[in-house]
């Protein structure tokens, strides 16, 4: 048996496509089971939820009055579910027909623990970021895939769909805010191995707008120093695979901010008596700039394809330092507002 587990929160206008798209898969519907919590959901999402289950028997709905964060959900959801492999999706992730068959079939092999899809980005436009995330989306597809291959070692599922054991599962703590990392490093840290399936492919609209993916990354920033500091043994313990995965591919990325104000200051300090560093100082607060003089440029109609991949990696990493301080002051609890998609 498997299970399909949904956290949904205000997603009426997805809900009806998502359930459709595990349901009407070719994975068997007599070994399938979909169980979809609404959290605290304000708008027809439950009403519509009621609607499918009258003519889906497989479909169980779970309606939560008060906000409990999508890692809340699936902890509640795993408690009810029946299968031994457990599909984690967002509501708003689409399924292609052979998508639960492609991450299901890994799992004959004892050691394999997790298994993630390969997200494929729709809803692409010619303004705003959504290029950048593609291209962004790619690379981190690619570079799971060659972990997989590697060492088996995958950092990160794409948190929109993968498939776990539930023996392997490990309740994510209520204050954490990247469910996803947490459960893969908790079944490295168990011995078993995480995996990249392409062909198990999904498909989710990317984010255009900078202000909501700003605001994204800043929560998944936070969370990730979360994790690191929950899972900071692994960088020394275990595989040698998963210990150069981990920093290589996370925790590098993680510390660009700091890494950049030590350059900074050092050029700025080492500027009073050279002129070589002075210019370089300058000149990487002109690349900090660059968000401003895209965004200036872009307001009368000129647009610079590398000017927006730079600016574009400026603004997350100053999300990642947004996320560090939000981190640093304490986190209480994941509740989480869904992200707007495909926005002009």
């Amino acid at each position: 048996m498997v299970s399909v587990l949904i956290a949904a929160h205000n997603e009426e206008k997805m809900i009806g496509e998502k359930i459709s798209s595990v349901l009407g898969g070719d994975y068997p519907s007599d070994k399938l089971e979909v169980l979809v919590g609404s959290d605290a959901s304000t708008d027809q999402t439950n009403a519509i939820l009621q609607q499918i289950k009258e003519l889906n028997p497989s479909l169980h709905i779970f309606l939560y009055e008060e906000r409990k964060g999508k890692p809340g959900i699936i902890n509640q959801l795993i408690k009810k579910a029946k299968g031994e492999i457990l599909v984690i999706s967002d509501a708003n992730v689409m399924l292609e027909p052979n998508t639960l068959i492609e991450l299901i079939r890994y799992f004959k092999e004892d050691r394999i623990g997790l298994v993630d899809s390969r997200l494929i980005s729709t809803g692409i436009k010619s303004g705003g970021i959504s290029r950048q995330e593609k291209f962004y989306t790619g690379r981190e597809v690619s570079i799971k895939h060659h972990e997989s291959v590697l060492w088996e070692s995958m950092m990160g599922p794409f948190g929109g769909c993968y498939a776990i054991r539930k023996s392997l599962y490990r309740p994510v703590p209520n204050h954490f805010l990247v469910d996803d990392f947490f459960i893969n490093m908790s079944v490295l840290e168990q011995g078993a191995s995480c995996i990249s399936n392409i062909l198990a492919t999904v498909s989710e609209d990317v984010s255009n707008s900078p202000r909501e993916e700003f605001r994204r990354k800043k929560r998944i920033s936070a969370g990730n120093y979360q994790n690191l500091f929950r899972f900071r043994s692994m960088l020394f313990k275990g595989s040698l695979g998963v210990g150069f995965c981990f920093f290589s591919h996370k925790v590098l990325r993680w510390i660009i901010p700091f890494l950049v104000i030590i350059t900074l200051s050092l050029s700025t300090l080492l500027g009073v008596k050279s002129n070589f560093y002075l210019l370089l100082a300058l000149l990487q607060v002109l690349v900090l700039f660059i968000p401003v003089i895209t965004y200036i440029l872009g307001k009368i109609g000129i647009q610079s394809i590398p000017l927006r991949f730079i600016s574009h990696f400026v603004l997350m990493n100053m999300a990642l330092l947004a996320g560090f301080f939000k981190f640093s002051g304490g986190i209480r609890n994941n509740v989480w507002q869904p992200t707007s998609r495909n926005q002009d």
